[in-house]
């Protein structure tokens, strides 16, 4: 399997890690950390000499409750830092965006992966999708960020994913992204319970069968804390266990805050994977 995004095609042949790199104040996990440029890019070589695949740029907190800032404030935060990471880092970069605006000028100055929790629903973010050929991952949550979390329903969560997901692809190709250039996310964490989150990743195979690059971004999340009872700089572990389930189940893609650890669970659930044909 492979994933087109602008000038690279990135090998899926066996999975990959997506490092997680916020820029912003008020992020759940690491918020303000890595808000100044060269604390941004110092982290962004570390994680690449861990053995990232793709750094994911973002400048807009989404955790339960957040709530948008403007468009100027987000490309502020992440053009530096994108622009940065371009010339000095030899790896994929990835804008964690759902603005038209920051897309266009994030693939100007480096990315060339539009990763959007709105799955490109908001006003014209298909066309720029389109317009810059920028690899896309289209995300499924219910409601947004802001209220997301306060009573999550699903009749059959693993179907409703499905479709809404084959739904918006449907929809950007039929704006112009290429079919090849589409991953999905199921969206762990996003408008779902515990419950909602452990039956999609039981039945995730049926995600990995909708024939794209299947994204899973569970780290440090709330899942693992309702499970174990620790708090965010506590979940390690359980993220690793879910990140090794995740590959087990299809993902091809695994999107974390801590590259070298998982990137080992990967590499030894791939062994195994291809020692079981």
């Amino acid at each position: 399997m492979q994933w087109r995004c602008r000038q690279r095609t990135i090998d899926l042949t066996r999975p990959i890690v997506m490092a997680i790199l916020n820029v912003t104040p008020d992020s759940f996990s690491d918020g303000g950390r890595f808000a100044a440029v060269d604390a941004a890019l110092e982290r962004a070589r570390q994680m690449t000499a861990e053995g990232a695949a793709i750094i994911d740029v973002g400048g807009q907190s989404t955790r339960p409750g957040s709530v948008a800032v403007e468009e100027a404030v987000e490309l502020g935060r992440v053009l530096p830092v994108i622009e940065a990471i371009a010339a000095s880092c030899d790896i994929v970069i990835s804008i964690d965006t759902s603005k038209p605006g920051v897309m266009r000028a994030a693939v100007a100055a480096g990315a060339c992966i539009i990763n959007d929790i709105y799955a490109l629903r908001e006003p014209g973010a298909r066309a720029a999708a389109a317009e810059m050929q920028a690899g896309v991952c289209l995300m499924h949550m219910q409601g947004e960020p802001r209220t997301m979390q306060e009573s999550p329903h699903y009749n059959d969560v693993v179907t409703e994913v499905s479709a809404f997901l084959l739904g918006e692809r449907q929809a950007c190709v039929d704006a112009g992204v290429a079919s090849e250039c589409i991953a999905f996310d199921p969206g762990f964490g996003f408008g779902k319970g515990l419950e909602h989150n452990l039956t999609l990743l039981k039945e995730l195979p049926r995600i990995a069968a909708l024939n794209a690059p299947l994204l899973v971004g569970v780290s440090r999340k709330s899942v693992i804390g309702n499970l174990l009872g620790k708090g965010v700089h506590d979940r390690l572990y359980g993220g690793l266990g879910l990140a090794a389930l995740a590959v087990m189940n299809g993902a091809r893609i695994i999107r974390t805050h801590d590259v070298g650890p998982t990137l080992d669970a990967v590499r030894v659930v791939s062994a195994v994977i291809e020692g079981a044909r």
